[in-house]
């Protein structure tokens, strides 16, 4: 059985997190659907990857419809691109606890190092998975860094 809101909910009141569990009355699968639904810009909305770095989870959390740049963040893990896999739907359940769609930042099954693209904490408020396809979390960029630690890169693919 995978993790859901419930048990997120848990885990934010027994680690005292300033965060919220927002239940939306339809699926949130995309980042314009979950903007769309909360009638926020598509940059408050955070998405939270599972990665793999030569076989070792790490987490990438980038904000909107912006893509992680793979070479990037291969770069800053110091592997090959080619060692960086994503991770498949079987992983993502199995590591963090969440089915794809609503991992959120933190609260999984295993603690997990996570590199947050240095734009998400350019936005006022975020909203990140929920735990569930039909939940998002929102929360302040202090308190991300604060409960996934401080390590940023430049992850984001940017328009030249």
């Amino acid at each position: 059985m995978p993790l859901n809101s419930q048990q997120l909910q848990q885990f934010i009141e027994a680690h005292h997190i300033a965060a919220e569990i927002i239940y939306l009355p339809g699926t949130t699968l995309t980042v314009t659907e979950a903007a769309a639904a909360l009638d926020v810009v598509p940059e408050q909305i955070i998405k939270t990857v599972l990665f793999l770095a030569d076989g070792e989870p790490v987490l990438a959390i980038s904000c909107g419809t912006a893509r992680i740049a793979w070479k990037r963040l291969a770069d800053y893990l110091g592997v090959s691109r080619r060692r960086l896999k994503t991770g498949t739907a079987v992983q993502v359940q199995s590591i963090t606890g969440y089915v794809v769609g609503a991992v959120p930042p933190f609260g999984h099954v295993q603690t997990l190092r996570t590199v947050v693209d240095t734009a998400v904490y350019d936005q006022s408020i975020l909203y990140g998975g929920g735990g569930e396809i039909n939940a998002l979390l929102r929360l302040t960029p202090a308190e991300l860094r604060r409960i996934v630690g401080a390590e940023t890169a430049d992850l984001a693919m940017r328009e030249t």
